[in-house]
């Protein structure tokens, strides 16, 4: 088992591995989404573990996306559902609100508009910023209640759409016409998969309490679980992001297991953990955590 230097900031608890350079521990500016027995909310926190910015969601919401200027945009899922964006200020910039019964997965597209993955049917609905629908595409699951159908959702720079259906356990690239040209089955509680710069897909395999590199084959050629680190508590995969170091920062969902291991961490190829975040005073579960500090 790696054993963890812990430190202890305030109420914020930051673990970094034992076996890295000691006078330069690992720090992150970060943002997550609380969401389970706590409050449903956004929060963020300086490098130190203080908490300089939070907002409370009008409903359910797991997803977000910290826009370059600073702003927020997320999909909310009460009645209305939709997306939103908003300032610093907590003012409301942008709102789309869907007539499908929920929205949980959005993504701001590079041309401004915005893709949401819409929930019963199952859909990517492209929206520009007069909250125009420019585009729908057709989304392939097999599962029947909207609200595990589809969770996070991106266009490719094919124009496919990719996005993760958590319900049924499949990730899916179609094309604009919603064709299915590669899958990617048997994963439970498929929150995240990212298509990577060398062509393979790292997913969030949920429940499975792992993440998997697939290349296009749909060959494994790379997982991190459990067994690999015992001390995190894996309890469900939620989130996935590459920095630019190459490492990758995984969210775990505590449901069921709030108050022990860690809310995220970032590891390495090699499966060396360097960075984790376990502040179970300040949050019990979280679904979404993004580094905000990645240069």
């Amino acid at each position: 088992m790696r054993l963890l230097k812990w430190l202890v900031v305030g109420c914020a608890v930051l673990g970094v591995a034992s076996d890295s350079t000691a006078a330069d521990p690992v720090e992150h500016k970060i943002m997550f989404a609380e969401y389970g027995k706590g409050p449903n909310r956004l929060v963020e926190l300086d490098a130190k573990g203080k908490v300089t910015w939070e907002h409370k969601f009008p409903s359910i919401a797991v997803i977000f996306q910290v826009l370059p200027d600073g702003h927020v945009i997320y999909a909310y899922g009460g009645k209305p559902t939709g997306v939103r964006e908003i300032d610093r200020d907590q003012k409301v910039i942008w709102d789309y609100q869907s007539k499908c019964p929920q929205v949980l997965g959005c993504r701001r597209l590079s041309n401004g508009n915005t893709l949401v993955a819409e929930q019963g049917p199952c859909k990517a609905v492209e929206v520009n910023k007069d909250g125009k629908v420019v585009k729908e595409t057709p989304l392939t699951t097999s599962e029947k209640g909207y609200h595990l159908q589809v969770r996070n959702v991106h266009k490719l720079a094919n124009g496919n759409i990719w996005r993760a259906h958590e319900g049924e356990g499949a990730v899916r690239e179609v094309d604009t016409d919603g064709k299915v040209v590669w899958e990617y089955t048997k994963v439970e509680n498929a929150g995240e998969a990212i298509r990577l710069a060398n062509g393979n897909t790292l997913i969030s395999c949920g429940t499975q309490k792992r993440v998997i590199e697939v290349n296009p084959k749909g060959e494994v050629v790379w997982e991190f679980g459990a067994r690999d680190a015992p001390e995190l508590n894996l309890t469900w995969i939620s989130s996935l992001q590459v920095l630019k170091n190459g490492n990758y920062v995984v969210g775990n969902f505590l449901r069921g297991q709030e108050g022990k291991g860690a809310h995220a961490f970032e590891v390495t190829k090699d499966k060396k953990v360097v960075w984790t975040f376990a502040d179970h005073k300040l949050a019990q579960s979280i679904t979404t955590l993004r580094v905000l500090d990645d240069k």
